[in-house]
């Protein structure tokens, strides 16, 4: 069912993959919107990971072998590299953390990010926090979108968004960005920017996204209303992230006509 599903997606993933934004991004001016608007994405995959971690997990005292070791590994594999992986510098920080120092280098406003996980800090209902925030409607989109598969509790969608939409998907992804951000601004230090996309590119093709297959179809096995929910779920993943890549494109087009205004 993997390749059926994988083959139904085509479309949609090849247009995340050549999307004209990539394009687009060819000032510091263009990379910096790029990035304030990306870091949410960076951001909300840890919540995917860390639902299925509550999941497929034993995270609460006392302990108990729970389901599948081999998807207990994934899931704990994953998080140990999300969250405690070496930096550009050979230290210990999560890949948010790098993403944060990355925008920081590049003199991306880290201001919208930072309000928002203060209110989400304070526990405020997080569909809340989306609604009342001045953010995109691009972000917003994606954002609510990410936490109604995570509320969902139930595993089989929650991988489905985190293999189809993240894992599967973020090495073509990312080359991409990456061989468009190499050509245009060879003489900056994006050093952690590419640092952040090379490590994803190397961990998800070579390990996790493998893994993150082999999870989905252990958790759906033979049972058909799962595998279709996963491909509605896959198909709503790449649309949100295809509306989030336009709001990006529109957001910098509509700079660009400012400047020549």
């Amino acid at each position: 069912m993997i390749k059926e599903i994988n083959a139904s997606l085509e479309p949609l993933t090849s247009q995340l993959i050549n999307h004209s934004l990539y394009q687009k991004i060819n000032t510091p001016e263009q990379l910096q919107i790029f990035m304030e608007h990306h870091v949410f994405a960076v951001w909300d995959f840890m919540s995917l990971l860390t639902a299925l971690q509550e999941i497929l997990t034993k995270t609460t005292n006392p302990w108990l072998p729970v389901g599948d070791p081999e998807t207990r590994y994934l899931i704990n594999e994953i998080v140990l590299a999300e969250e405690t992986d070496i930096n550009i510098y050979g230290e210990r920080q999560s890949h948010f953390e790098m993403y944060l120092d990355a925008m920081e280098a590049a003199g991306a406003n880290k201001g919208k990010i930072e309000d928002f996980l203060m209110q989400v800090s304070h526990g405020t209902d997080i569909f809340l926090i989306i609604a009342t925030s001045k953010l995109p409607i691009s972000i917003k989109q994606f954002l609510k979108h990410t936490f109604e598969v995570v509320y969902s509790r139930e595993p089989h969608k929650i991988a489905s968004a985190f293999t189809f939409g993240r894992e599967g998907l973020i090495p073509a992804m990312f080359s991409s960005i990456i061989e468009k951000v190499q050509k245009n601004f060879p003489e900056d230090d994006l050093s952690q920017f590419k640092y952040y996309f090379d490590r994803h590119i190397e961990l998800d093709g070579d390990e996790h996204g493998p893994m993150a297959f082999k999870m989905v179809e252990d958790l759906c096995e033979n049972n058909e209303r799962k595998w279709e929910d996963v491909k509605l779920t896959a198909e709503k993943s790449l649309e949100s992230r295809l509306e989030l890549w336009d709001g990006i494109e529109s957001e910098i087009e509509a700079k660009m006509q400012l400047q020549f205004s």
